[in-house]
């Protein structure tokens, strides 16, 4: 097919046999690609190839002046806001916040060359009409407010001054510059002929310079725009090209060129709706599969055109194997780098670091990053996985340079990435570089050559900015340093390398200008992307910008519409593919763009549209079920030899997947600092504390004046412990610090309680956290089965034996009241009823007993004193034994065994239970 540039060179050159003296004009780089590939084809002879710019290369070869960058330009506008000696001056890390939305109003300003003094005398008063009624009496707070404002079009002035004694500007100084010097620009060009291509919406500046090119110069402009956009006065799409038709002088006397007739033709027109963007790229990816079995050739001129530029990197994972030749015409942000995630989360180590450290969760990130593990580790140690594990094991919560390097080996690399000091900007630069520099080593030895590539471009943007940071110093601390490298790293991309004329095209919208393609697949049609809405990213309000003849939101969408169309003007082929998930971040409902084809009389019999879906397999949740082969019958013999435990036999009532993990497989939770005290730690420090301030008291009857003697040691042992089980976490502030006073107020009211009943009652202690251990003997099994436990406490009141298990969660009565005997090894419920019976069995087989109590005291409900075990008593099942002998031991003795034996039947597979 024969696209816009194509055809216009035909014409071109059926009127002159040479374009050596022809400098082309168009609003892109990449266009410039396409057109030169195109000179080159329809060459019959050897001569210089012409001139081929985009309009902002043009523009700043007529001003004589070159860019700035947005940094250079941030930089001088600081230098000049403190020129202007405000009486509160902002640091530059708040100044940048705002001053980014000045360089867009100074830069808007001239390329339409506003009168500046009017504009801002205008903004002022508006301000001060706005905020305060002007025939009231100025406040300090006022005056200051407005001076700002009133000083605003001599900070102007002064910030161009500045740019123009560097011989640089902003864009739209650059523009008015141009303006100025076009004259003299076109009388040393007087034997050049210039040809502008593709243009829709221009700026004042242009279009004062391409309209005086057209009156003064043997010159030409070529539009690209359908007569049925054209001549529809309402439609937005030839909003700017009509009134450059019924405005421009050059137009009374020739001809509005670069008029065509193709979007009337038919078309095959797919409007898609697909949710979220994943799906809109796999989307594309079948789509592209489909075209590429339909014909090998049609790829070559098919083009992805992403309205939302973000989706590039899904589209890439989604183009199928079959296509093998790909151009990307934008680049890979560097941002999304994983050198940018690295050094995001080294700035934070140091800008979060306080007087205790590094707090721990940042520093394990930066630890996992892969960058980081890279770095750190070598041949014969991973130091990143032994510094998260000790962290871990030791419980750090907040971690010093000295922690680190007392548990690894590697001293240069810690040393390296984990300092005591506090970073000025310029040395934390250096030490960047110096990260680069060491890295550069690691993956040439790896031979990682993209790794590299990322390095190159990270080592260019940490030397730029140590350059800035020596030419000014602005920048004294991490936070805006961080902020001016967020800004640097947002502009930056790299940039893929390919042949630009073959295979599939990758581009944006902004790419696709005045280039033409049979297939185009545009994604993220969707309203707040395409077109992307109102935005007011600006000081000057949208009466003000109306008045002064700025482009507001408006114009915006009607440039947005006309590239829109113009892609569509002479593909046969279009797809239309839109999220039909609605989200305020990545955009609303689908186009109005797709809404006004819907509504094109001429064009619907065209059009199809879809809702594409990914295929869902609907899964059916079914219970685990695990089959007891060889391997698996061996780990519960051997957990069986060794010992059940009462906690384990509970696991299996809960849900015998549990204890397949748990107590089979050994699974246990990740290792992980405690950042607060956990439950299980809570109680171990409970139960600790409890057993060594009782200790003294194995084989005597419990006193007050002992008791009381004993609550004298409750502090130091509560710190003991939780120095020894809370590794080295930190209890002096916090929920740290509360759980502390919780378990010294748990054990002081526990003996108040004790002494209380002491005065009442005799009771001697008879053993604490005692180890048992009973074989039980089935002849079903052809081995022994052992059941092991801890007895939390044993002791005597008034003659009666007591089995006492400590707990710090909540119990109630019923949990330890059981009705029918089967439900303790059925229902979870019961567990602490259980657990009781186990520990009395485990009891008796070592002290035979006639009688026995066995409860559990619970420090959430210390006032219900012991909750003791009881079952119904008699057929009529009406009155309550507390009391456990050895028939109650025989009844859950029969239960226990049929537990024991479903576990370990090969024939019972472990099937899940719902928790």
């Amino acid at each position: 097919m024969n696209g816009f540039l194509e055809e216009v060179l035909d014409k071109i050159l059926s009127q002159n046999s040479s374009l050596s003296n022809h400098i082309f004009i168009l609003p892109s780089k990449r266009a410039g690609t396409f057109l030169k590939n195109s000179i080159a084809k329809k060459a019959t002879k050897t001569e210089f190839a012409p001139d081929i710019w985009s309009i902002e290369t043009f523009i700043e070869k007529i001003s004589g002046l070159s860019y700035a960058s947005n940094i250079e330009q941030l930089f001088a506008l600081y230098n000049t806001y403190l020129n202007s000696k405000p009486k509160e001056i902002e640091t530059f890390y708040s100044f940048s916040k705002w001053g980014q939305t000045l360089l867009q109003d100074f830069n808007e300003i001239d390329r339409y060359l506003i009168d500046t003094k009017k504009l801002f005398s205008n903004l002022s008063a508006i301000q001060e009409i706005t905020h305060w009624s002007p025939e009231a009496p100025k406040t300090q707070l006022m005056v200051d407010y407005l001076l700002f404002w009133n000083n605003l079009d001599a900070i102007y002035k002064a910030f161009n001054a500045a740019l123009l004694k560097q011989n640089k500007g902003h864009q739209g100084l650059v523009y008015r510059t141009a303006c100025s010097k076009l004259k003299s620009y076109l009388e040393e060009n007087k034997d050049k002929t210039f040809i502008f291509l593709g243009f829709n919406a221009l700026n004042e500046s242009e279009s004062i310079i391409i309209q005086q090119i057209l009156e003064q110069h043997s010159s030409d402009i070529f539009w690209d725009i359908d007569t049925s956009f054209l001549k529809d006065p309402v439609h937005d799409a030839g909003l700017f090209l009509r009134d450059h038709k019924k405005k421009w002088n050059h137009f009374i006397s020739n001809e509005f060129k670069g008029v065509s007739n193709y979007y009337s033709e038919s078309k095959k027109i797919e409007i898609v709706g697909t949710p979220k963007n994943i799906s809109q790229a796999k989307y594309v990816g079948n789509l592209l599969k489909e075209l590429k079995e339909k014909s090998s050739t049609s790829i070559k001129n098919t083009a992805v055109i992403l309205a939302d530029e973000t989706l590039l990197n899904p589209i890439l994972n989604s183009i199928p194997q079959e296509i093998n030749s790909v151009n990307i015409t934008m680049g890979y942000s560097l941002e999304k780098t994983p050198l940018a995630s690295f050094f995001k989360l080294f700035f934070e180590l140091y800008i979060t670091r306080n007087s205790k450290g590094w707090f721990y969760s940042i520093l394990l990130d930066f630890l996992s990053h892969p960058t980081t593990t890279s770095y750190l580790n070598n041949k014969e140690d991973n130091n990143s996985i032994t510094i998260s594990n000790a962290i871990k094991t030791k419980n750090w919560s907040y971690i010093t340079p000295e922690k680190i390097k007392s548990v690894s080996k590697d001293k240069n690399s810690i040393a390296s990435l984990f300092q005591e000091i506090n970073f000025t900007p310029l040395s934390f630069t250096k030490r960047c570089l110096t990260i680069i520099a060491e890295l550069r080593e690691i993956y040439t030895e790896q031979a990682n050559a993209l790794a590299l590539e990322y390095l190159f471009r990270f080592n260019s943007l940490f030397n730029q900015l140590s350059t800035l940071l020596k030419e000014h110093n602005y920048v004294n601390d991490l936070k805006s340093l961080l902020s001016l490298y967020n800004e640097l790293l947002s502009s930056e991309t790299v940039d893929f390398r390919g042949d630009p004329i073959e295979g599939l095209q990758i581009m944006g919208m902004l790419e696709s200008r005045n280039l033409d393609f049979e297939t185009v697949i545009i994604t993220s049609v969707n309203e707040g992307i395409l077109p992307s809405g109102k935005s007011n990213n600006s000081f000057i309000p949208f009466d003000l910008k109306i008045a002064h003849g700025l482009p507001t939101y408006k114009e915006k969408d009607a440039v947005y519409t006309y590239h829109f169309y113009r892609i569509l003007q002479r593909a046969k082929n279009i797809y239309l593919i839109y999220n039909t998930e609605p989200d305020v971040l990545e955009g609303g409902e689908k186009s109005r763009l797709i809404t006004q084809l819907l509504t094109d009389e001429d064009k619907i019999a065209d059009i199809t549209e879809k809702i594409a879906t990914p295929e869902v397999v609907p899964y059916l949740k079914k219970d685990e079920i695990i089959e007891k082969d060889i391997a698996l019958l061996t780990l519960i013999k051997n957990h069986a030899t060794n010992g059940f435990s009462p906690t384990s036999l509970s696991n299996y009532i809960r849900n015998p997947i549990d204890f397949y993990k748990r107590n089979l497989l050994k699974i246990d939770d990740l290792l992980a600092v405690e950042e607060t005290v956990a439950a299980n730690t809570f109680g171990t420090i409970v139960h600790d504390t409890l057993e060594d301030l009782y200790t003294p008291f194995i084989g005597k009857k419990l006193e007050v004046n002992l008791l009381n003697e004993a609550k004298k040691n409750i502090k130091p042992l509560v710190k003991k412990h939780f120095a020894k089980t809370y590794a080295e976490g930190d209890i002096n502030y916090g929920k740290n610090l509360i759980a502390y006073n919780v378990i010294l107020r748990y054990i002081e009211r526990f003996i108040n309680l004790e002494i209380d009943q002491v005065k009442q009652n005799s009771i001697k202690i008879i053993g604490l956290e005692q180890n048992l251990r009973v074989t039980l003997n089935f002849p079903e099994l052809d081995y022994p089965v052992i059941l092991k436990g801890k007895l939390d406490r044993i002791d005597e009141e008034n003659g009666v034996l007591r089995i006492i298990d400590y707990k710090t969660g909540r119990v109630e009565l019923k949990n330890v009241s059981i009705k029918n005997w089967e439900d303790c090894i059925t229902d979870y419920s019961f567990s602490k009823a259980f657990q009781l019976l186990c520990y009395s069995v485990m009891f008796d087989a070592k002290n035979p007993i006639s009688e026995i109590q066995a409860g559990i005291i619970t420090f959430k409900n210390l006032k219900a004193g012991i909750l003791k075990f009881n079952t119904p008593k008699g057929p009529k099942k009406s009155a309550e034994d507390a009391l456990i002998n050895k028939e109650t031991l025989d009844l859950f003795l029969v239960e226990l065994k049929r537990l024991i034996l479903e576990i370990c039947n090969p024939n019972i597979p472990f099937t899940e239970k719902e928790v």
